[in-house]
């Protein structure tokens, strides 16, 4: 979940229990308020009938256009004591212009003039407009609820989204980002302390990897240059133990192994050094060569090596495809990616090399797809195979990360395809 979401969704758990609570609140508040405005005008409506009842005035007409009803009985003081002097509560009454029943609040009352004479005094107030107003009050309500809840989250995740800004623009950096590659500086224009010191922290481990890098590139440079000359000298010895010691039988097939051993070492050690040129950039000369030609050499030296297993190479090239690039790492290129379809096809298989526009397929039958993942880093064999050295597809990777080709593998109708695309 992408930090933005998480944010949303933890503040919606947050701000919505908050809101909720505020708006019940509100909502109670508002309609008590509207209810104790309601029982104070009842009961003010209550006190002038008293008033005029006891000092012998007229009462208020029910005609006075205040919707509100009441009935003055005599009572015995019996039934007035057994009574609470005032209550409260809802009920229903009659609207005759209406013609039907509507919610009503009705206060009782019991009260006694100077002759001891008590009353019941019944004052209803038809409360449909009361009802109507706290509907109104929900629903406002309701709505100021999700409008504070939409905005207070956009406003949230926009400022939050404006603030982290230098932290996308550090992620965009490190998804760019490939050790021995030339990069810009980590992107450090910001003023927010803790993101500074991010960035800061962040091109230090990049200046630290750099110099591994650099230093690893040098001691494999340095190892493999100084491995040649003893891995020439091991060969040549035994070849000359080979051609002019007595050995017998079984001392030569031994010989021969280590032969065999010392010459894997040898194209091991050159495929090393080879890569490490490749990534200090040593090849820096290029020009226009006709890579057509280049592939039609490389094969028919590779149907002389592997004749022996029969197998069949079929070419579909133009007459010429011009590219421009150094010509050893061209060779190596085309080399590695051909040599690898004979070394890891079975005896009688076929091997397709075909040009497509800008592109270089090479493909050869399998019985299983490989670790696309995998399948060019060093040293990574899908099976082992006698005389390779798992540097050949790092070696066609390197090429085309210098040249920015792109590179990729397929497993299609029980064949390895590996596609190497030129840009325009």
């Amino acid at each position: 979940m992408k930090l933005t979401l998480r944010i949303a969704y933890r503040l919606s758990l947050a701000m919505i229990p908050l809101l909720t609570l505020w708006a019940a609140l509100f909502y109670v508040a508002m309609v008590g308020e509207i209810n104790d405005e309601a029982d104070d005008a009842l009961e003010g409506y209550a006190e002038r009938i008293i008033q005029r009842h006891l000092a012998g005035e007229p009462l208020p007409s029910t005609l006075d256009g205040s919707n509100n009803t009441y009935h003055l009985l005599p009572v015995e003081a019996a039934v007035a004591a057994q009574e609470p002097r005032q209550t409260m509560r809802h009920t229903e009454v009659y609207i005759s212009e209406k013609h039907e029943m509507e919610p009503a609040r009705l206060l009782t009352r019991y009260f006694a003039d100077r002759a001891e004479q008590w009353y019941e005094l019944r004052v209803l107030m038809p409360t449909f407009e009361r009802e109507d107003l706290t509907e109104t009050i929900l629903i406002w309500v309701v709505c100021l609820y999700a409008a504070l809840l939409v905005i207070g989250l956009t406003v949230t995740m926009w400022v939050f989204r404006r603030n982290m800004q230098p932290l996308y623009r550090l992620l965009a950096w490190l998804d760019g980002y490939l050790p021995g590659k030339r990069v810009e500086p980590v992107p450090n224009d910001t003023d927010i302390t803790e993101f500074r010191r991010l960035n800061e922290a962040a091109q230090q481990m990049v200046d630290r990897a750099e110099e591994l890098y650099d230093r690893q590139k040098q001691f494999v440079g340095n190892a493999s240059h100084e491995l040649q000359t003893p891995l020439a000298v091991l060969g040549n010895r035994m070849e000359w133990m080979l051609d002019s010691m007595q050995l017998n039988e079984e001392q030569m097939r031994e010989v021969m192994r280590m032969l065999q051993t010392q010459r894997h070492l040898v194209r091991l050690n050159r495929n090393l050094l080879l890569l490490t040129k490749i990534d200090n950039g040593q090849f820096p000369e290029s020009h226009r060569l006709n890579l057509v030609e280049l592939i039609e050499r490389e094969q028919a030296l590779l149907e002389e090596i592997y004749e022996e297993r029969a197998m069949r190479c079929t070419l579909h090239l133009p007459e010429r495809f011009e590219v421009e690039m150094n010509d050893s790492l061209a060779a190596v290129l085309v080399t590695n990616l051909l040599r690898n379809a004979y070394l890891h096809s079975a005896s009688g298989a076929e091997v397709v090399v075909r040009i497509e526009g800008r592109r270089l397929i090479v493909a050869n039958e399998g019985s299983a797809p490989l670790d696309a993942t995998r399948i060019f880093e060093r040293f990574y064999q899908g099976a082992k195979r006698e005389g390779s050295t798992g540097l050949g597809l790092a070696l066609v990777r390197s090429v085309a990360e210098t040249y920015g080709l792109q590179l990729s593998y397929r497993f299609v109708e029980n064949r390895h395809t590996f596609t190497v695309v030129w840009p325009q």
